[in-house]
């Protein structure tokens, strides 16, 4: 059963209380806490003062009714006392620090599963609905392979790509690899959507996976709550990949969004006839980048990595220092089979190869980062990262606060 919280603050009840009476509504709730400053001043003002702001009359009419404001809380706290969903707030330092970062974060998120995997380093996949066989198994492959070199793969909980990604990252024959997955929720954290996912649900729980939505705990599907899901998609990730989609499908948005935020966007090429692939091909000629391989993925995201939160670079480092010496192998899209990775341990002496040296000589041990490395080896920064997993690998390097220095 996961941790919960016993008992919320005056802040957070108020917080709730906004939440509950705009029903969600991320543009009224930033308007009074804008206007009033905290979520308390804003609960406690009058209908007048929130009339005054333009606030729409079915959130005025709950505010007039603040009894059923406080039975809605108590419900939420009964809730979260009986384990079976966590909360948590914008303020709190659990709440990932990446959506804090969008336009219009979420003041809270319900929870159930692993909240730990919310402030780890993300990949997101989406696509189609209805994918074609051969575009599930690429997704299923990708998935697999980023999750273990150390990512955490996001997405949407959808049929079609979504499940496949979500199940991708949950094959791990590794105990140490499982559980590498989170879903972002359309509905809110108690109605299972699809009906049939009900098992994928408990598999991502259950393998220490976690589940997410900001939308209040009884909500049901609405054509408006996808979109916002895609954007905490978007948000959550370092970057999105789209292994097909129709020109229409909501797996653009997702696409623009992550574009949108500074992050890069990937698509999967196929046939000029492919119908269901029309959305990939857009966004490539739109600018995203065309892979043929989740490598590829892996080594444009970890040459940007020092220039993301140290949190998120420590994190996938390490996990990829470790994850670079089992054999990852799957297939993926027309070329073929995925290449292995097979980089094995050197012994234990300190021995630099003669083709690390350049590298290693920059290095002190008071720590060097990675701009004043490039400068000094004049290495492409994929190239110079490399060798830098490799030195950390041998043991001979190590990392602390985005500095790379000897051991």
């Amino acid at each position: 059963m996961m941790a919960v919280t016993s008992s919320l603050s005056d802040e957070q009840r108020a917080v709730l209380a906004l939440w509950t009476e705009v029903n969600a509504s991320l543009s009224a709730y930033h308007k009074l806490i804008t206007s009033f400053g905290t979520a308390e001043l804003a609960w406690y003002a009058k209908v007048d003062a929130w009339r005054q702001l333009g606030i729409h009359h079915s959130h005025l009419a709950r505010h007039e009714q603040p009894e059923q404001t406080q039975a809605s809380i108590d419900k939420i706290q009964q809730a979260l006392i009986e384990g079976r969903y966590g909360l948590l707030f914008a303020d709190q330092p659990d709440y990932p620090a990446q959506l804090s970062q969008i336009y219009d974060p979420p003041p809270l998120l319900f929870y159930r599963g692993n909240k730990a995997r919310l402030r780890q380093a993300q990949i997101a996949i989406v696509g189609s609905r209805k994918p074609t066989a051969h575009a599930q198994k690429i997704t299923f492959d990708i998935a697999q392979y980023l999750a273990q070199a150390g990512y955490i793969i996001t997405s949407g909980l959808a049929m079609g790509v979504d499940k496949r990604a979500h199940l991708g990252a949950l094959a791990q024959a590794d105990a140490e690899y499982q559980g590498r997955t989170i879903g972002v929720m359309g509905t809110g954290i108690e109605v299972n959507y699809p009906n049939h996912h009900d098992k994928l649900f408990a598999q991502i729980i259950e393998q220490g996976g976690c589940i997410i939505s900001e939308l209040l705990p009884h909500t049901m599907p609405h054509k408006h709550t996808f979109p916002r899901r895609n954007r905490l998609v978007a948000g959550l990730s370092l970057a999105t990949i789209v292994t097909e989609a129709t020109i229409q499908s909501g797996s653009l948005i997702t696409a623009r969004l992550t574009s949108e935020q500074g992050k890069q966007v990937f698509a999967i090429p196929s046939h000029i006839d492919n119908s269901n692939a029309e959305g990939c091909h857009h966004l490539i000629r739109e600018g995203a980048t065309l892979i043929y391989h989740p490598q590829q993925v892996l080594e444009d995201i970890n040459s940007q990595l020092p220039y993301n939160s140290h949190s998120f670079q420590s994190t996938v480092l390490s996990t990829l220092s470790r994850s670079q010496t089992e054999n990852v192998s799957s297939s993926t899209a027309d070329t073929g089979k995925l290449a292995s990775s097979n980089i094995k341990s050197a012994p234990s002496a300190i021995v630099v190869p003669e083709h690390l040296t350049l590298v290693y000589e920059q290095l002190d041990w008071h720590g060097q980062d990675l701009d004043a490395l490039i400068i000094a080896t004049k290495l492409a920064t994929p190239q110079l990262i490399g060798q830098l997993m490799e030195l950390e690998l041998l043991g001979i390097i190590s990392v602390q606060g985005g500095r790379y220095l000897r051991v």
